[in-house]
């Protein structure tokens, strides 16, 4: 009887060892290179990877929004335009399941940047954020200049925003994921629901890395 429930026991903790080794971790997408430092007297090689570059932005409660603002949250990032006729009202509604699955949680943030700041702002955001029942600080609609807004798409890995002074300006429907680190771990189809609950899962899967605790 002993020996059997002793091998009942092995059994169990090889099965949990297993569930554990597999557990899923999201990828990090961007350039990253490897630096050798010394540790402890030894030789140590890490990996650097791409992270998002400094930024300053204002919200639509006109506040003052930087990349410090972030430290110690994972967040969502896309790119809009509160007039676009195309794509963005599927995107803004889209990103309302996100928004409603983590705003009572504290390290969950959600920050759209407007690519047409000379239209939206500071007032007109607030009215855009209204209209969608967006209230506290988890969803933040940004605006800032033009140019620095363009430069940091691309840091983000979406395309940079086109113009075409005949028609509204075009953009990807891209929804980033970016961890604490602020490094991308996930990019998604803002128009596709089914892409928008992966984002959800790879969120909730993110805040059981050890270094997003």
């Amino acid at each position: 009887m002993k020996k059997i429930i002793s091998t009942a026991i092995i059994v169990v903790v090889l099965f949990n060892a297993c569930k554990f080794n597999t557990q899923k971790t999201l990828p990090i997408f961007g350039n990253h290179s490897p630096v050798t430092k010394t540790v402890d007297g030894k030789t140590v090689t890490d990996t650097v990877y791409q992270t998002i570059p400094p930024f300053r932005f204002i919200n639509q409660y006109g506040d003052s929004i930087t990349n410090k603002n972030m430290n110690g949250n994972i967040y969502v990032a896309d790119f809009f335009f509160t007039s676009c006729p195309s794509i963005c009202p599927i995107m803004q509604r889209n990103m309302l399941t996100v928004y409603n699955e983590f705003k009572n949680t504290p390290d969950v943030k959600i920050l759209s940047y407007t690519i047409d700041p000379k239209y939206d702002s500071v007032a007109v955001l607030k009215k855009y954020a209204d209209k969608l029942g967006i209230s506290g600080k988890t969803w933040l609609f940004l605006q800032g200049k033009k140019e620095e807004t363009f430069s940091l798409a691309t840091s983000y890995m979406v395309s940079k925003p086109q113009e075409n002074a005949k028609q509204p300006p075009t953009h990807d429907g891209l929804f980033i994921l970016v961890d604490k680190q602020k490094r991308i771990r996930g990019s998604y189809d803002g128009t596709d629901p089914k892409q928008v609950d992966q984002l959800v899962n790879d969120i909730k899967t993110l805040k059981t890395e050890p270094d997003q605790k």
